[in-house]
């Protein structure tokens, strides 16, 4: 999963940021109205953690460009309100969630992998793609009844490739959601032949068929056509 944390607080911001990154994920961080509205008008996100009280500005603000725009992110809002019309007024404009201050890391987990699921795997634990099944809990790869073994980043890849299964994905936008902005400093993108070739690799030697294709100039495809 790629993650935006959109909170002013500092140690609460380092705890979830390293609870996610522990677990695999990747973590973006804003601490201020302005940085995150650069953030989400130049990249896109699985999940928004997003404090609508930030020093500079009103996160619900942020909500209405995200949807203004039509972006697809997730959007789950973390705050110290618990007024109705607050919760209200999140969730009328288009946030996934609304989680009231504190809150259990465990339980923001939670919530943010059933948004991700219902956004992007029609809310099921299981992601099936022909011979490929993905226990998207346990992180657990089949070709048919066989387990196949990747890297972190060979899994997210995966399942990057087919959430967009069908549609054309640059180098670019592979690059960013395997390892967020901070992609934008790497000279080229050659490590992604490398992990698309592991990946085909390992699917092909458990039997199954090669779905990723080339788009020459574009980037790659996941597909069966």
């Amino acid at each position: 999963m790629k993650i935006l944390i959109i909170e002013d607080e500092e140690g609460l911001r380092e705890s979830i940021e390293e609870y996610f990154t522990e677990s695999g994920n990747i973590c973006e961080t804003a601490s201020s109205y302005q940085s995150a509205l650069a953030k989400v008008n130049l990249y896109r996100y699985d999940c928004i953690l997003l404090d609508i009280t930030l020093p500079d500005g009103n996160g619900i603000d942020i909500l209405k460009s995200l949807k203004a725009h039509s972006h697809p992110d997730g959007v789950l809002i973390i705050s110290a309100k618990n007024s109705l019309d607050d919760k209200l007024e999140g969730l009328n404009i288009g946030a996934d969630d609304y989680l009231v201050k504190p809150f259990h890391l465990s339980e923001l987990k939670a919530r943010v992998s059933a948004i991700i699921r219902r956004k992007t795997y029609s809310g099921s634990n299981l992601l099936i793609f022909n011979e490929i099944t993905i226990d998207l809990l346990a992180k657990d790869v089949k070709v048919d009844k066989t387990t196949v073994k990747f890297t972190r980043k060979e899994y997210a890849l995966l399942l990057y490739f087919i959430a967009n299964k069908g549609k054309v994905v640059s180098k670019n936008a592979i690059a960013e959601h395997l390892w967020g902005d901070g992609i934008d400093m790497a000279n080229n993108f050659d490590f992604i032949y490398s992990h698309i070739k592991n990946i085909r690799k390992k699917l092909m030697e458990a039997g199954c068929k090669d779905y990723i294709q080339a788009a020459y100039g574009m980037g790659y495809k996941f597909t069966d056509q």
